[in-house]
């Protein structure tokens, strides 16, 4: 297992600038995710991690050594691909013990430790019984369950995953993102994926790092990054959410009719801002609009599983929200189509263009903390509080 530093990473191709000034660490045993758009960086960065690019500024260590400087620092890297990259004249066994076979003789092991190792890797992966089989042979869940064997059979320093998932479909995704998660925390190896899909990363990862035009947005736990998104691009990118425009003027934050207090330090800002709050923050009720609630009516309803999500249309200005609440609700609430009701926005968050702010160009304005807390019960409507 390593310890990584990445210290100020940069990378150009020609006018392109893949990376920027990338620095942090990733701790011994570790499950990383790096998450982003096409074109943010990902896969760069991983292809530097596997030695396979080499920064232009910047500095990555392995336990405190620099992979480039020296050869014998280098690590054992383990690659996994999306698309498996097995060799299809080669039986399953084959394509395990490939890299330990082709090891210099002094470093090679012998047949009777290959084979073991091979029966090992097949035993971890849940393959048994299955070596002599090709990959023509196999289930697209099995090819991925071969390459990742192949890869740990080198006892790599660090796992590379680059999009290992992609090439499958949805169920197989998910219980092999579970049984990941399960071998990684058997094998705890220190372990870097790129994925496109968010919710894979929220499930699998300890820390996820969100990147966009080749700069870090946010590093943190999943829960971190979904509950706190550090600034509105993370917060679009993760998840569905609502974009509310509003205006900062005097300490207020203006919504179409209602008007929000905001901490003092708003009150230096003046100028256009946008509000973001998740479905499931959005609370429906039937009770007449009051002093800071927003009013709107029922535009579409759609039954998502156990999920019931409502689009709406404000009032005031024809914008489209959408909630989310529980069947269960639902079956209680009898929500109607083109009914008029009060809506309670929880969690709310605003931000606003802050040129001075060279990380993100955004600043929150915070809302004034209210202690109050809107009162549920599941078999009643909420009982309505202010935004």
């Amino acid at each position: 297992m390593l310890n990584i530093e990445l210290l100020n990473l940069s990378k150009n191709f020609h006018s392109l600038q893949a990376l920027q000034q990338i620095q942090f660490d990733i701790k011994k045993g570790e499950l990383i995710a790096l998450i982003g758009p096409s074109g943010s960086g990902k896969t760069t960065l991983l292809r530097i991690l596997g030695g396979m690019e080499q920064p232009d500024e910047g500095q990555l260590l392995f336990d405190g050594a620099d992979p480039f400087m020296s050869q014998q620092h280098k690590p054992n890297v383990g690659f996994v691909f999306q698309h498996y990259a097995l060799f299809k004249h080669m039986n399953v066994f084959e394509n395990i013990a490939f890299g330990l076979r082709v090891r210099p003789r002094k470093q090679r092991p012998s047949k009777k430790e290959i084979r073991a190792k091979v029966e090992e890797l097949l035993h971890i992966v849940e393959m048994s019984g299955l070596e002599k089989r090709y990959p023509s042979q196999l289930s697209g869940g099995q090819r991925q369950r071969v390459a990742l064997a192949r890869a740990l059979a080198i006892d790599p320093g660090i796992l590379l995953l680059d999009e290992p998932f992609g090439a499958l479909d949805a169920q197989v995704r998910q219980n092999l993102r579970r049984w990941l998660r399960e071998l990684h925390d058997r094998l705890q190896i220190t372990t870097v994926f790129v994925t496109h899909d968010q919710e894979e990363a929220l499930e699998v990862a300890d820390r996820v790092v969100i990147l966009n035009k080749g700069k870090i947005e946010q590093i943190g736990t999943p829960e971190e990054v979904y509950s706190q998104p550090a600034n509105p691009f993370v917060y679009s990118f993760l998840g569905r959410v609502n974009q509310i425009e509003g205006e900062v003027a005097n300490g207020y934050i203006h919504v179409g009719p209602v008007t929000i207090k905001a901490e003092s330090t708003a009150a230096a800002h003046c100028g256009p801002a946008v509000g973001f709050v998740r479905p499931h923050e959005i609370l429906i009720s039937r009770q007449p609009k009051e002093s800071g609630l927003l009013s709107a009516f029922i535009h579409h309803i759609q039954h998502v599983g156990d999920t019931v999500r409502i689009e709406l249309k404000r009032h005031d200005n024809d914008e489209a929200l959408e909630a989310e609440i529980s069947t269960e609700q639902q079956r209680f609430t009898q929500y109607r189509i083109g009914e008029a009701v009060s809506l309670t926005l929880q969690n709310l968050r605003f931000f606003m263009r802050d040129n001075g702010n060279e990380k993100s160009g955004f600043k929150e304005i915070k809302i004034l903390s209210d202690k109050k807390k809107p009162a549920f019960d599941d078999l009643k409507e909420p009982i309505q509080a202010t935004i």
